[in-house]
């Protein structure tokens, strides 16, 4: 069993963030081998490819923290049927120049905690549409579309729900299992 850093980035920027919470539940069923790190993405400027030559410190970071992970991980609420602007402005600083794609091979999977019956599933599709621009390979299922409802999950990311629970440990397995497919077939640049 292999070792793998996931970075994982939280698309809302509310500290109160449901997804958040659920990003705290993922880090605690994972399994053992994975080493979860938040990549923080609220301090990034607006992309302008006028900084193409020169990169701000902020986005430079953001390339390195993805580039020395083995995986991504995007948790991500859904506003207005669609992820919000500061994960789009995120993916955008990290795939660009062009040619310096932080995303190309690498293995990433998608999950959303919203409050409405169809979690983030339009939203969802949406990013699906933009890695696989990206080049990055992705978990196609199991697929997590959650409905967070009040004490489902506590600040802390324990799960209330043990069916819920299996759910997102049953996730975080099939996500690794993933990872090591992933770097068989596309051995990390």
């Amino acid at each position: 069993m292999s070792n793998y850093k996931v970075g994982y980035l939280v698309g809302s920027l509310s500290k109160q963030s449901i997804n958040r919470t659920l990003a705290n539940a993922l880090v605690r069923v994972a399994p053992r081998n994975l080493s979860m790190t938040e990549i923080p993405i609220g301090d990034l400027p607006l992309y302008n490819r006028d900084f193409d030559d020169d990169y701000p410190p902020e986005a430079r970071k953001l390339k390195e923290a993805i580039d020395d992970t083995d995986a991504v991980l995007f948790v991500t609420p859904e506003y207005n049927r669609d992820i919000p602007g500061s994960l789009k402005n995120a993916i955008d600083w990290a795939s660009r120049p062009w040619g310096t794609n932080s995303f190309t091979h690498k293995a990433s999977a998608v999950i959303g905690a919203s409050p409405g019956k169809i979690g983030t599933a339009v939203a969802q599709q949406n990013l699906r549409s933009i890695l696989s621009f990206c080049n990055s390979p992705q978990m196609n299922a199991p697929e997590a579309y959650l409905q967070l409802t009040p004490g489902l999950i506590t600040d802390s990311g324990e799960v209330t729900e043990p069916t819920v629970e299996e759910f997102l440990r049953d996730f975080m397995i099939a996500f690794e299992e993933f990872i090591g497919r992933v770097h068989l077939a596309l051995p990390p640049r």
